[in-house]
């Protein structure tokens, strides 16, 4: 099972779940939920599609891809904003513990090599 389906599969647990509870119908994230595509490149990305209002992840291998991409996503978060011009330069980021900088215990190594999650 992809990455992508088992995403999928929870949402609609999730909602059936909420739904049954509350006695309710339909989808519970509406126009007021905000998803930002993550490698998105002027206005173009390869990585996502949405059609009939479900979103499809494209990318060429969602299990290794996608965590790595939500984990620069994070760490890029503050340089974003402009809160700091370079990521080790935020004081709670843990990249700075990724790099060496810092030898802090907010990373867990053998799970990023796990994930082969590297800086990009």
């Amino acid at each position: 099972m992809t990455l992508n389906t088992s995403i999928g599969i929870m949402l609609a647990s999730y909602t059936r779940a909420i739904n049954k509870q509350r006695n309710w119908s339909g989808s519970l994230f509406r126009s007021e939920t905000k998803a930002a595509c993550l490698t998105e490149v002027k206005g173009i990305t390869p990585a996502w599609i949405t059609s009939m209002g479900i979103t499809q992840i494209t990318i060429h291998d969602p299990d290794l891809d996608y965590p790595n991409i939500c984990f620069n996503y994070i760490l890029d978060n503050p340089v974003k904003d402009k809160l700091v011009s370079r990521q080790e330069e935020w004081e709670f980021s843990s990249s700075v513990d990724f790099l060496g900088i810092r030898n802090g215990g907010l990373i867990n190594r053998s799970r990023i090599n796990e994930f082969g999650l590297r800086l990009l």
